[in-house]
């Protein structure tokens, strides 16, 4: 266990507050509430080991959406399995993490011997670190860096010898900030992409990492054989062929509207990310405990007290259940 605090607890917040499970509005993350519907499985897909050729094709549909090109990303059982094998491939010395951010980064960079500085913004960036980490657009404050700086630092990174890893979790948001396209001529470079947050089926683990031919071929060979499952392959086939601008254009307005309902009620909204927003309010706590005590469950930061995400809403009646909520606390 990481000791870092994620959403979605909500198992831990039933038993916390007194409330059943099945009767939380939980907006503690930031996937999408409505995801596409599930094709039909071929019943077969969970009895028998991963296709090697239904990974390579999933690997190469995924290249074509995401637009790497001529690098073919590497498939794994979600994010964090990477996070690892890059931290154990960078040489010691010191790691820069754009912060705050997701905070395992900082977790397993540490557990890896690293000595992790948290920088606020690029120009914190020096030549003693031997990689640099940047979420873009951020977790949780939506900060979101043009396809022209990150390049840009790639550039100058390159000449150092520095690993940049850019975590894209949330870049679907934001397809024109991407860097996935110009990793074959940027070998240092690793960009990382989940495929749970965006199609909102966080539950089958599977993320993606497009990197020069080096870290490729050492992430392949540490996750080892059937490194994703077979059911989550057949279920990213399918997505890929989906109208990426119709389910984004779906968030946005989801987005849109949580953020009125949260204005409304006299909160001050400091950052809209398509799939959760960032409020700042001096009683966090106090508003989490609130709407808690109402089966709402949102996500407040132990090194911001001041900061609030909230996720998506499913449906127009958790959105209606969370504006009931909000205005019974303006009122109190």
């Amino acid at each position: 266990m990481s000791g870092v605090f994620h959403g979605g607890g909500v198992t831990a917040a039933a038993t916390a507050f007194g409330i059943a499970r099945e009767k939380w509005l939980d907006l503690s993350t930031g996937i999408n509430p409505s995801p596409p519907a599930l094709p039909s499985f071929e019943p077969q897909i969970f009895h028998r080991l991963p296709d090697a050729d239904l990974l390579d094709s999933v690997r190469h549909e995924a290249a074509k959406y995401y637009g790497s090109g001529a690098v073919i990303p590497v498939a794994a059982a979600g994010t964090q399995p990477l996070i690892r094998l890059l931290a154990a491939r960078v040489g010691p010395g010191r790691v820069a993490i754009l912060s705050p951010t997701y905070g395992e980064y900082r977790a397993v960079f540490s557990a890896s011997g690293h000595a992790v500085d948290e920088i606020a913004t690029l120009a914190d960036i020096t030549s003693e670190h031997r990689a640099v980490v940047v979420v873009n657009p951020n977790n949780p404050d939506g900060r979101l860096y043009s396809q022209a700086d990150l390049l840009a630092l790639s550039l100058d990174l390159a000449q150092r010898g520095t690993m940049l890893i850019v975590d894209e979790a949330f870049g679907e948001m934001h397809p024109e900030a991407s860097l996935a396209g110009v990793v074959a001529h940027q070998q240092h470079l690793v960009v990382l992409k989940s495929f749970g947050k965006f199609f909102g089926f966080a539950g089958v683990r599977l993320s993606f990492a497009i990197a020069g031919a080096g870290h490729a071929a050492a992430l392949e060979e540490g996750l080892g054989p059937w490194p994703v499952s077979g059911p989550a392959l057949a279920l990213a086939r399918q997505c890929f062929t989906l109208d990426r601008d119709e389910i984004r254009s779906g968030i946005v307005s989801r987005a849109a509207r949580l953020e009125a309902v949260a204005k409304a009620s006299g909160l001050r909204v400091l950052a809209n990310a398509g799939l959760f927003l960032l409020i700042e309010t001096p009683a966090a706590a106090e508003l989490y405990d609130h709407l808690a005590r109402k089966g709402i469950l949102t996500r407040i930061f132990d090194y911001r007290p001041r900061w609030m995400r909230m996720g998506l809403a499913g449906d127009d009646a958790g959105l209606d259940r969370l504006a009931s909520a909000l205005d019974d606390w303006s009122k109190a």
